[in-house]
């Protein structure tokens, strides 16, 4: 009998290379007791050094098969390392076994696969963040006590919803971090460590008793979809019982209301406006006039004023942030602040003229919360976005760059359309549809947020490095 450690919970390729070795070494899967982490150890525990190479010959597995292996690796049952072998050992000799419903260890992998997918699920509906304060900036924190080990594989989903945050997801065995670039993992932790309450809190509990329906309450089906358990880490969860208990007089006066919403006509009218609106635009200027009186979003309520952008009515090339901050709002230029500072500074060391450049932002108010005398920046969640996509894609209208840098997420996400991964994008120009190029990097600010010396230099030189890039494209395109 023989041991075989692994250091980590969910690695397929962790334990892909070893199950691996151990084919070659003609083990069979009795001969095989698959440990993890922490755990006692067996009294033949094979070592890396222990486990024979694989220059030997290996057969091949179908794809199916890693693919169900991805999901049944984070599956918390403590034989899941073990079953995967004993089919992958299988497969060596019948390669139809996966399309064999009947087949038990295919059945049961099959249901491990299930569950892990119901898991993240719930993970993707249930995680509830909180908002907690860090060096004047605004980030968020969340806990979530998950059946399986999905935190690593589900989070992405959180990268691409909540780009635009600085945020935290704290489970019993791992925990994730987003910083609107880098997507990190470090050590499980306890939910005595996240903030008891948050301002979002009443977001949530407003946001459910407005979408709650009493005509459709099903109170069995409501516990399927929202299990009890998740319950206690759910702001709404306490609006339930008093809406269920009041359900009944909610869909008699939802009926009663009937008759006084608004037509439908209301709604064409209303479009019919948006449409006149553009039609009377006819120049940038005419679009840095008319932005005063936007009311797209309830943005406007509190910023000074909007702030659209600036530079030769036909840039070649277009540069976009996010926002404008507190400075830029209260003096009406955009990037004039200590982001504005870092980026002339980076733009002048790559040798682009700001002079010839429009720069401009994907939303044009300042979006902040109030601290005592100070205005602390939060980042415009995606309806924001895209109801400023309006100014946006007029100023793309009118200046025709041929060149557009996204800088930050928030601006990738209002000119590709949806959420994207700077890490994955960055140093890749894309298409897009008006003839333009595309270049994504990081937001000036956030080099201005890096804590440590070092890794504020390193990110320093890959922002300037992008700037470099651009520089070259924009020296080929005056050239052409």
């Amino acid at each position: 009998m023989l041991s075989v450690r692994l250091e980590r919970l969910n690695d397929l390729d962790e334990w892909r290379g070893k199950a691996r070795r151990l084919l070659v070494a003609g083990m069979k899967p009795a001969q095989v007791v698959w440990r993890v982490g922490s755990e006692e150890s067996g009294l033949f525990e094979a070592g890396d050094d222990m486990l024979p190479n694989t220059d030997g010959p290996i057969g091949s597995v179908p794809r199916q098969f890693i693919d169900l292996a991805t999901d049944v690796i984070q599956h918390a049952d403590p034989q899941r390392f073990a079953l995967l072998y004993r089919l992958l050992w299988r497969l060596q000799d019948d390669k139809h076994i996966l399309a064999n419903a009947a087949d038990s260890d295919n059945s049961l992998l099959t249901r491990m696969a299930s569950g892990v997918h119901r898991d993240a699920h719930k993970m993707k509906a249930f995680v509830r963040f909180r908002t907690v304060e860090h060096n004047g900036d605004e980030r968020y924190i969340a806990w979530f006590e998950p059946d399986h080990f999905i935190l690593e594989a589900t989070a992405p989903f959180f990268t691409r919803r909540f780009a635009g945050m600085h945020w935290g997801i704290i489970t019993p065995y791992a925990s994730a971090f987003w910083d609107k670039e880098n997507l990190s993992f470090g050590p499980g932790g306890h939910k005595k460590d996240i903030p008891a309450e948050g301002a979002v809190e009443d977001d949530w509990r407003t946001y459910y008793g407005a979408i709650f329906n009493p005509a459709r309450l099903k109170v069995a089906m409501m516990k399927s979809e929202m299990p009890v358990k998740y319950w206690r880490n759910l702001p709404e969860a306490d609006r339930i019982a008093p809406l269920i208990r009041n359900a009944k007089q909610m869909e008699q006066d939802m009926i009663a209301r009937a008759t006084t919403q608004p037509p439908a006509r209301h709604m064409r009218q209303k479009a019919r406006e948006v449409e006149e609106e553009t039609q009377t635009i006819q120049s940038l200027a005419d679009a840095a006039e008319a932005v005063h009186d936007c009311r797209r979003c309830p943005l406007y309520e509190h910023a000074t004023q909007p702030i659209f952008g600036e530079g030769p009515a036909n840039a070649n090339v277009m540069f976009v942030g996010e926002q404008p901050g507190d400075q830029e709002d209260l003096q009406g230029r955009p990037f004039i602040g200590p982001a504005g500072q870092v980026f002339d500074d980076a733009i002048k060391n790559a040798g682009i003229d700001r002079r010839r450049l429009y720069v401009t932002n994907a939303v044009k108010h300042f979006k902040f919360v109030p601290r005592g005398k100070r205005r602390i920046h939060q980042s415009p969640n995606a309806g924001e976005i895209h109801a400023c996509r309006f100014w946006l894609n007029l100023e793309r209208e009118f200046v025709k760059p041929k060149i557009i840098v996204a800088l930050g997420a928030s601006a990738a996400q209002s000119l590709v359309g949806k959420a994207v991964s700077i890490t994955q994008t960055r140093g890749r120009p894309i298409d897009l549809e008006d003839g333009s190029v595309l270049y994504i990097t990081n937001h000036p600010s956030y080099l201005l947020r890096i804590p440590d010396p070092e890794t504020k230099v390193r990110e320093r030189e890959k922002f300037e490095a992008d700037l470099a890039m651009i520089h070259a494209h924009i020296q080929r395109l005056e050239k052409s």
